[in-house]
């Protein structure tokens, strides 16, 4: 198995649980006032309904996985079976269903992931793909997904995706995933240390690595986070790197395979 190369066992489940729900909330409200999901969104083939469709089917697995974990082999076996269209398979299965269905199915998958890695132990692991995960990752990965599939479905329909505090989860995965960047680019993982300095969306500063760091990585919160998601190129965010490595680390960072 892979091993995602992110540690996040020191996640306050307390703040990163509430945030999470708080991302989805705000997402449902968007598409709630969106009488037409057919509108497409910057993922080709995809449109409004098909994000919806994408993450509702993700809670659902999120859910076997932690509450029948031996039956999450199968939601494995179908991924490896269709390979890399399994997610556009779910998707367009579930843009295809009446819009009232699938706000109902992905708002009850949402109450459902939330109370169950709200009650499992926090260092409990259950399987994934490619990996073993606890909560104390899951939580900010959903958060993540939720984020970086609405942003998609922001840009759609033309509105603003205000940045909240929020953000420092996803941050926190971008920078703590930096192996699997490299991992998934087929290069080997700097030895070096890096220093991250991010601007919060109220002007804060939010920084990781030591200060003397050769490596160096600065700008907004918001850009980085668009970046290791992968929603926006680097040409078009204000992220500057010093360093060789911090420079390729931001042509190629991801946080998910």
């Amino acid at each position: 198995m892979l091993d995602y190369g992110i540690d996040m066992s020191d996640v306050r489940r307390d703040i990163a649980l509430p945030d999470l729900v708080a991302e989805g909330d705000e997402l449902d409200a968007l598409v709630s006032a969106q009488a037409d999901w057919s509108t497409d969104t910057p993922a080709v083939g995809w449109t409004i309904a098909h994000q919806i469709a994408h993450l509702a089917s993700a809670d659902e697995n999120v859910l076997i996985a932690i509450r029948t974990p031996a039956a999450f082999d199968a939601v494995l076996k179908y991924a490896e079976t269709e390979g890399s269209r399994f997610r556009d398979l779910d998707a367009a299965a579930g843009a295809a269903e009446p819009r009232s269905e699938l706000l109902a199915r992905w708002r009850a998958g949402r109450i459902e992931v939330a109370a169950a890695l709200r009650d499992i132990p926090l260092d409990q692991p259950f399987p994934w793909y490619g990996s073993q995960l606890t909560a104390a990752l899951m939580v900010p990965l959903r958060l993540m997904e939720t984020w970086a599939h609405g942003q998609d479905i922001f840009d759609a329909v033309g509105v603003a995706h205000r940045p909240t505090s929020r953000l420092r989860h996803i941050a926190s995965l971008g920078i703590t995933g930096r192996e699997l960047s490299f991992y998934t680019a087929e290069l080997p993982t700097p030895a070096e240390p890096f220093r991250i300095e991010l601007t919060g969306p109220d002007g804060e500063s939010w920084a990781w690595g030591p200060e003397d760091a050769e490596q160096r990585l600065q700008g907004s919160a918001r850009d980085f986070c668009l970046r290791v998601t992968q929603r926006r190129t680097l040409a078009e965010t204000d992220l500057t790197a010093v360093g060789a490595d911090a420079q390729k680390w931001l042509e190629i960072a991801r946080i998910f395979l």
